[in-house]
């Protein structure tokens, strides 16, 4: 599968999009609040602890206070379990308030949550990962086989011998076949990007960061670069070159694959990333075989409803669902990627009746999901017909990115209708005249949109005129071009020298 990375550089942005054969599988997009802040490294100071949360709220000169478990404190730790012999030791006796601790940021902050953060350090390269805080030896768990696992392990042993270090090591997905001189290059750069933090720290004032990733291009050409991407597109000189640059000492392999673009069409445009994108953010999803599906974000989970829509297919039903459920299981996988949707997600496909074609399905959903660099996990069918998966979330989804809620719906998706709002006007009339309005009051004048307008003279006028005279006053309205759909005022108008 062909894979191309384009990358669109704008004095106020930077967005880069990962195409496999020409089809948007991810996009990234770095603003001046900065792309991502996951794998910084800061020397933050603990704010307040939470006992009965067994964590502590770490100030690391962000917006808000970073979140810190237990679990993430010490190494030691995080392998064991609460309910069995040995139980998670107190937060308290282990840090305490104005306590500096360094700290790593392992997911954004999402919605109102500051970022979570972890004091088990570690620091990425290519094909190793320095942990400086340990002593072990890892390889990637997406590496299967055992002859080549071993492999790796002694490769990272024999250069922790030639490095003088008994700091921990982990092998890389992308480590897998690559010659030892090439790991123990990478391995030799970690140690002296930690030394360089040690010499930082001397001289940080609390809370402060102390290792920032590298900027969005140079991170995924660091993590997408593999023997699929076949073309790397850049159509800003100045970063073409630093790009080149990194490549050519880190990535050789891919060096020659950068290139600046320099046409006059917009590099976005011309491969149409911008429509594609745009529909990421709607949630119905047209299928090729005319079905669709819905995908709904919400603050607990993702939900996604798969439907047939104008397809009828063959003679037989299930034959329909059976076909139209595949292509979902091949199609959701993709738009969880390009939306970056995280978290629990739920897939209510189209019931079928036959388990050969249910795991069938569930097997066409994780087929497709094999190219996700995410953390991935399964559950089958539910009695109810539904499957369960649940996709790692280090960052924003895509729509909260690029998105808002309304300020008309707040976020609710929904307005009332006219009818709804001429019937809360009425109310407000009745209710001040009985409990609120003075005897020098005139008439009530009512002020509200268009649409709200309209059916108070036309549908609602005999309720009006009813209103008016149960309250014993005049009513008079007046539109309001600027009031959203929600919006209307009743204003008591007092009688002139009173």
């Amino acid at each position: 599968m062909s894979e191309e990375l384009l990358i669109n550089v704008n004095p106020f942005e930077t967005r880069a999009a990962l195409l496999q054969d020409g089809v948007l599988q991810e996009l990234h997009i770095a603003r001046s609040s900065g792309y991502s802040y996951t794998g910084n490294i800061y020397l933050g100071r603990v704010e307040r602890i939470v006992a009965g949360m067994q964590a502590a709220f770490v100030d690391v000169g962000l917006e808000r206070p970073g979140f810190l478990h237990v679990r993430n404190l010490v190494p030691s730790v995080g392998a064991r379990d609460v309910a069995g012999d040995h139980p998670l030791p107190d937060i308290r006796d282990l840090v305490h308030e104005g306590q500096e601790l360094l700290v790593q940021v392992t997911k954004d902050p999402i919605s109102s949550k500051g970022v979570r953060l972890t004091a088990e350090v570690s620091v990425a390269a290519r094909y190793a990962v320095l942990m400086p805080f340990g002593s072990q030896i890892g390889v990637s768990q997406r590496i299967g086989e055992e002859a080549e696992r071993e492999r790796l392990r002694g490769i990272i042993s024999e250069a922790q011998r030639k490095l003088n270090t008994s700091m921990g090591f982990i092998a890389r997905t992308v480590s897998e076949g690559v010659d030892a001189e090439v790991i123990e290059s990478d391995m030799a750069q970690l140690l002296r990007v930690w030394g360089a933090m040690a010499v930082k720290r001397a001289d940080l004032r609390c809370p402060a960061p102390l290792h920032e990733d590298l900027p969005l291009h140079i991170r995924l050409l660091r993590d997408l670069a593999g023997p699929d991407l076949t073309r790397i597109r850049i159509d800003d000189e100045r970063t073409c070159r630093r790009a080149a640059r990194f490549a050519a000492q880190f990535l050789p392999e891919v060096a020659r694959h950068v290139e600046h673009y320099c046409e006059p069409r917009p590099l976005f445009d011309r491969y149409g990333i911008e429509d594609q994108a745009a529909r990421a953010l709607q949630p119905r999803v047209e299928m090729k075989c005319g079905g669709f599906l819905v995908i709904e974000q919400t603050e607990a989970m993702v939900t996604i409803d798969v439907n047939t829509g104008s397809f009828v297919g063959g003679s037989r039903f299930e034959e329909t669902v059976y076909r139209t459920n595949l292509e979902a299981a091949s199609v959701i996988p993709r738009q969880l990627r390009l939306r970056n949707l995280g978290g629990i997600i739920v897939i209510d496909f189209i019931d079928m009746e036959s388990p050969e074609h249910q795991r069938n399905v569930l097997r066409a959903l994780e087929k497709a999901s094999e190219g996700d660099r995410a953390r991935l996990a399964f559950e089958g069918f539910s009695s109810l017909g539904l499957v369960q998966m649940s996709r790692k979330r280090t960052r924003e989804s895509l729509a909260h990115q690029l998105c808002e809620p309304c300020p008309l719906c707040h976020g609710g998706g929904l307005t009332k209708t006219s009818e709804t709002i001429c019937a809360e006007i009425f109310r407000a009339i009745v209710h001040d005249a009985r409990t609120a309005c003075s005897p020098s009051a005139r008439e009530y004048l009512i002020r509200a949109p268009e649409t709200v307008v309209d059916r108070l003279l036309d549908e609602d006028a005999d309720h009006l005129a009813a209103v008016s005279s149960r309250v014993g006053r005049e009513i008079r309205i007046q539109v309001e071009p600027c009031y959203g759909p929600n919006q209307f005022d009743v204003v008591v108008l007092q009688e002139a020298g009173r």
